[in-house]
């Protein structure tokens, strides 16, 4: 089940990144920087929808696969990573969050891998805080992205700000939780 349409549409959201991160390598002669913003925000929207719509549609066509399954976050990972360092480039991001947020996603991704291993997966599965994370990062993101005043209203610097630093706490808190998950098994495996 490696080319299914969830599956393709999950490749997207990789093939999204250098386009994103392209954007911003544009001559001020092709487009201005406020275009830039607006065109990444879109592209940004977009291909994150794509993690809900893949998701159901594989539950939906019936096309689940554990390909799916393993490659679905590792595209969010690469998507929110390679923006988040966009974003820290521009100044629009602290690169504290880009480290607490990057850091979390490489501790977690190999605490999963080594639960996987010695059979114990089920200990780091995915909890609704992770998904909480997950949330305050792709709303913040494109906030930080556009990078202007919203519908003249809504300064979305400001307010991505605040959900970047939101987001980062939720990060650092999420991987406490399953970390503490994984401690007895880490535990039982350190003495045997």
């Amino acid at each position: 089940m490696f080319w299914t349409i969830p599956t393709i549409m999950t490749w997207t959201r990789i093939i999204a990144i250098p386009l994103i991160v392209g954007i911003f390598y544009l001559p001020d002669s092709v487009a201005t920087l406020a275009n830039k913003n607006l065109v990444a925000t879109v592209m940004f929207v977009l291909f994150a929808a794509t993690d809900w719509l893949d998701g159901y549609l594989a539950r939906k066509l019936n096309q689940t696969s554990s390909f799916g399954a393993f490659l679905d976050p590792v595209a969010d990972k690469f998507l929110v990573c390679a923006s988040l360092l966009v974003l820290v480039h521009l100044n629009r991001a602290d690169v504290f969050v880009g480290l607490i947020i990057i850091g979390r996603e490489i501790a977690i991704s190999a605490l999963r891998e080594w639960m996987a291993q010695i059979g114990a997966s089920k200990s780091v599965a995915v909890h609704m805080i992770g998904k909480l994370k997950t949330v305050g990062q792709m709303v913040s993101i494109p906030f930080l992205l556009f990078d202007g005043m919203l519908f003249g209203v809504i300064n979305t610097h400001l307010w991505g700000t605040w959900l970047i630093w939101v987001a980062a706490v939720l990060t650092v808190w999420s991987m406490i939780y399953y970390l503490q998950k994984a401690l007895p098994e880490i535990r039982a495996r350190v003495k045997g």
